[in-house]
Order: structure tokens, then sequence, then C-alpha cells
């Protein structure tokens, strides 16, 4: 970060944050000592003590200045190391017949937050649980991202407040994202919207931003003709990215968003969130944000929202809801799961759930309980409404990066899962989704 970005166009330049030093020095020493008394002289001595304090208090300005710049550039990346970590489970080994079925699967992911971290996602990192190399490796066709826009400090899953210190604001700065980012959500989900169309401008035969049916298709008929390349969808993390504005859902679905999901950790003007302070349902700005969504084919996610949104979406669309990253309550009864009676309804009205892979979504960080999460599912709901929701790069832990997905065929074979299971929640329930829920073109 350059000076005139930390210091702001009044103090740009070192001379002027000199004479901005030496005035607020100054004005504090003379807010703070006795006036003089009339027709008292200043002495010498006093003028170079004041000189040398004011030359320590400079040096001190500049040195936080180049610390917090280093701070800036090098800790977003620290910070994704231990947010983002891999807890790898070995009780679980790939076989040879889970690796062969694997490379056969159509496999695709409802729910990742790589656009947030300071990377570039066309190379493979050390760090984090997806990029494109790794999605290629994991025999991925098609990742849903997401964009975080604002997450309060201390996030939990039972009650935050939405006048919580954002916790995004510190990372916009931090990776030096536009400064229209650091005050305004729409902005942050645009930057992070810029950054998947710009891995398709840099590389289109590794990547495919998919905004269409038509988008859709052309990549699987890639794929089945020998292509390795992975196709990427774009969703909000809550509306809130909306700015408080109805015509924000025009400006997004422009740059791209096909899915927009309602909350977050905490309530918005559109409603309640699961994780918030009221638990309400959908505000009549909500329902015209809804109304807005249906009319224009955005596929509408349910994740975060709490069970009285969900229940006012439910009662006002008459197209399927998603809910992009979950567990079920019953298997896992946790503050992040709602109700399977709430489950059900929404696979009823032909809704997709996609189940996490973190502990708070499955109960603990193993394959083993991923796979039972979904057997679970498919037992509930019924196999067609149930697909991979993983959170990854979501601040979450997981058993595995998205190269090392058939660790999860390995497990579903190993349990009993049909060929059809596997392959329909592995991906194909989620394509089908996509198909018939994508605006044609």
């Amino acid at each position: 970060m350059s000076w005139p970005d930390l210091a702001g166009p009044d103090r740009s330049r070192p001379d002027r944050a000199v004479l901005f030093t030496k005035w607020v020095l100054f004005a504090n020493h003379n807010s703070l000592r006795k006036p003089p008394r009339p027709g008292a002289i200043m002495r010498p001595h006093s003028f170079a003590i004041m000189e040398s304090l004011m030359k320590w208090l400079i040096s001190l300005v500049i040195a936080v200045v180049v610390l917090g710049t280093l701070v800036l550039w090098l800790a977003p990346g620290a910070v994704e190391s231990s947010m983002n970590a891999i807890q790898e489970d070995t009780s679980v080994k790939p076989t040879a017949q889970a690796q062969q079925l694997h490379q056969t699967l159509q496999i695709a992911d409802l729910h990742a937050d790589s656009t947030l971290w300071h990377r570039d996602l066309l190379e493979r990192a050390d760090r984090g649980q997806v990029d494109i190399p790794r999605l290629r490796e994991g025999n991925v066709a098609v990742q849903m991202f997401t964009t975080v826009t604002k997450s309060p400090l201390g996030l939990n899953n039972e009650s935050n407040s939405a006048d919580a210190l954002d916790t995004i604001t510190f990372l916009a700065v931090g990776q030096r994202w536009p400064r229209a980012t650091w005050t305004s959500l729409k902005q942050r989900a645009l930057y992070q919207a810029n950054v998947l169309a710009d891995l398709e401008r840099r590389a289109p035969e590794e990547f495919s931003f998919i905004k269409n049916q038509a988008d859709l298709q052309t990549l699987l008929a890639q794929r089945a003709s020998g292509s390795n390349i992975v196709g990427g969808l774009l969703g909000t993390e809550g509306s809130h990215a909306l700015d408080g504005e109805l015509s924000a859902v025009k400006e997004l679905y422009a740059a791209g968003f096909r899915m927009m999901s309602l909350q977050h950790f905490f309530d918005n003007k559109v409603g309640g969130s699961l994780h918030g302070l009221s638990q309400a349902g959908l505000t009549e700005f909500g329902k015209a944000v809804v109304d807005k969504m249906e009319a224009m084919n955005i596929m509408i996610d349910v994740s975060h929202s709490s069970p009285a949104v969900v229940e006012d979406v439910l009662d006002r669309v008459n197209r399927p809801l998603i809910v992009s990253h979950t567990g079920f309550y019953g298997h896992c009864q946790t503050a992040r799961n709602i109700s399977d009676e709430l489950m059900q309804r929404i696979a009823t009205a032909g809704g997709l759930i996609g189940v996490g892979y973190w502990d708070s979504a499955v109960c603990d960080t193993s394959v083993s309980s991923i796979v039972s999460a979904i057997r679970y599912g498919i037992d509930l709901v019924g196999v067609d409404h149930v697909a991979l929701g993983s959170d990854f790069d979501g601040t979450v832990i997981t058993p595995f990066d998205t190269s090392q997905l058939s660790l999860l065929t390995t497990q579903m074979l190993a349990t009993g899962f049909t060929e059809h299971e596997i392959r329909q929640v592995m991906g194909e329930n989620t394509l089908r989704f996509f198909a018939e829920n994508l605006p044609a073109d």
C-alpha cells in the first residue's frame, strides 16, 4: 500500500504529514500546559526539547505506517492459512474402485468463498481449500463461488448483531481492494464478481463463467469431449450486498450473479437471520427483493435465513429454493441447522440442499460424518434433493480440500451407497437444478 492510500488525500505527501504532526504536537502541547505569563519569553532550550520530541514522534509515526503497511500486505495470507485449514482424516484411503468411479462423475459444489481471499485462483496455492488447479484435480465440473461482504466480530451460530464491528472491512483494506469497497457492501460483491470474470479472461481454456443454460451446456459438452475445464457460477452470501437498494438486484445480475442468499450471520434489511437477534420473517423490502429475484430467474439461497424467512419465501415463490451449505438438524443438533420439517418442505417444493463439510454442520471434521449426514438427508428428503455444499474457504476447517473429493466417493462406496446415489449427490442433482433454473440465455 502506498503512502497516499494510507494517509489520505489531505496528508498524502511526507512533507504534509510532517506539518500535520507538528500541528498536532503543538496543539496538544499548548492545550495541556498553563498559559504563559504576560511578557514571558520562551527559552531556547525549550525549543530544542520540543524539536527533539517532534522528531521522535515523526519517526514513530513513520515506523507505525511502515509496520502497518507490512501487516496489511502480509497478514491476510496468514489469516487465511489459519482460518481455512485442512485437518486430514487418515481413516479413509481412496481405493482403486472409488478412484475409477470418481473419474466418471459429474461433480458440482454449491458453495465456496474463495473469491474473498488474496490469491490467484488460477495458481495452485499452499493455503485454502479451492483454486482452479485443485478443482481440476478433484474432477469438479462446476463450482458455485459465493461473495462474502460482511461478517460480524465475534461471529457465532446463536446470536449476532448487525451493528457489530465488521471484519470484512479490515480484510478489504488489508488485501488492497479498491477504496469503494471499504464502505460499500455492493462494491465488495462487484469486486469479487470481477475476480471471477478475470479468471475466464485470462484462461478461457481452464475456466468458464457460467451465466445461463447455454453456457452450462457448452461446458458439459467440452468436458464430455475430454476437456478438464471448470465452470463457475456466482452467488451472494447475504442480500445486505444490495446496500438496501432494490435496483442493485439488477446491477448484481448484470455482473453475473445467478444465486443470491438472503441473509448471513445477522439480520438485514431483507429479514431475520438464523443467527441474528430478531428471528423475524421477510420485511416489506425483503418481499420486494424476493419478487425481483424470482422475476429475473435468480436462484434464491436460504442457507442462513431464519425459519420465519424460509417459510415466508416458500409461501411467496413458485420456483424451488437452494440451501447451499448446511447440515440436517436430526443428524447434527446445532444452531447452524434448521429443522428437518422445514428441510422436507423445501424439498417437497423441488429444492436442493447442499451438505457442508465442517463441524457445526455435521458435528465433526471427518469424512464419515459428512457421508453420514448425506445418508441422513437422502433418507429424510430423497436422493434427488441432496447435493454437495462444502463451504470451502469460508473460514472452516475441513478434512480435505477440493482436490481430494474422491475420499467422499470412497466412503460412500464403503458404506453401501449405490452408484446412482453417488452420481446424484456428487453433482448430477446440482447440474440438473442449474439447467432447470438458470436463465435460458
